[in-house]
């Protein structure tokens, strides 16, 4: 699922952005990107997103800036001084004048300035767990959210499975007595009055009745419809779970693709697997 949250607490004279993203995946694919002082953090960090989620690709950023919103950087007034320097001594070496302008000093300074290192971890570990807290919180409410209208809409298709099985549970009975007149009617065409009394005509009926039969897979994709809204309507992790029960369903409506013998039924079918592929889109997105 995904979802994003953000968080940012003074940490001195900075700020501490925190902020973490996700998109969709399978499997839970953490990366975390944070100052390099304070690294002895990242076992904590990543114990806090996993109790939050076990998929997606989450993505958690710490950035630490001046309070104008930028990297603070630090004049390293040795170093400019040293490159002032060896200009001034090789312009004399040649014999040229050496009058630094502002647009040289400014240009040297830049080159030459670094980012001010981040506070030891030993003072500011609390703060920065607070604020990873304080972005999770965040991330969970608009993971929640998402979730809720998933399952509407799962729900609505878990009602259009329901009606497809019903269709094909009334149509089901009326193959072998639709079988039964085709039999009849092609043996007349070929000049072959039969009873239908006849035993021939009789095993012929018994042996396509049990080759098309569907009681036994439409028992068993209704009592996996059953287990799926009802863990549809249970708190925990459902996603595999889910995945299983429709993995079983999916066989289940194959079996009974492949034993129909009607036009209806196989229609039915077809739209049976169209919406259980949807479905299993959806719940590859859910915990």
């Amino acid at each position: 699922m995904t979802g994003y949250g953000r968080a940012i607490a003074g940490i001195g004279i900075r700020t501490l952005t925190v902020q973490v993203r996700s998109v969709n995946r399978k499997m839970l694919d953490l990366a975390i990107k944070l100052p390099s002082e304070w690294e002895e953090l990242e076992t904590a960090i990543s114990e806090r997103v996993r109790g939050c989620t076990a998929r997606g690709k989450v993505q958690v950023d710490f950035e630490l800036s001046s309070g104008s919103g930028t990297a603070m950087p630090v004049w390293d007034d040795a170093a400019i001084g040293d490159a002032l320097d060896r200009l001034s001594n090789l312009a004399a070496q040649r014999g040229i004048p050496f009058t630094p302008s502002p647009e040289l000093l400014w240009s040297i300074a830049n080159a030459q300035r670094r980012i001010e290192e981040a506070p030891p971890v030993e003072q500011v570990r609390e703060q920065v767990i607070a604020a990873l807290d304080t972005a999770l919180a965040d991330f969970v409410a608009m993971r929640a959210r998402e979730g809720s209208t998933l399952l509407v809409d799962l729900m609505e298709r878990i009602g259009s499975l329901a009606n497809h099985v019903g269709e094909i549970a009334v149509r089901a009975p009326k193959v072998t007595s639709h079988y039964r007149e085709q039999l009849l009617q092609r043996l007349r065409q070929a000049g072959l009055e039969l009873e239908l009394n006849d035993e021939r005509v009789l095993r012929e009926i018994a042996l396509f009745a049990d080759r098309c039969d569907l009681s036994e897979e439409l028992t068993r994709f209704g009592s996996h419809l059953d287990q799926l809204k009802a863990l549809l309507n249970t708190d925990g992790e459902m996603g595999r779970k889910a995945e299983f029960i429709l993995q079983e369903m999916g066989r289940e409506a194959n079996t009974m693709g492949s034993k129909s013998n009607d036009h209806a039924i196989s229609r039915a079918v077809i739209e049976l697997k169209n919406e259980l592929e949807k479905i299993r889109e959806q719940i590859a997105n859910v915990e």
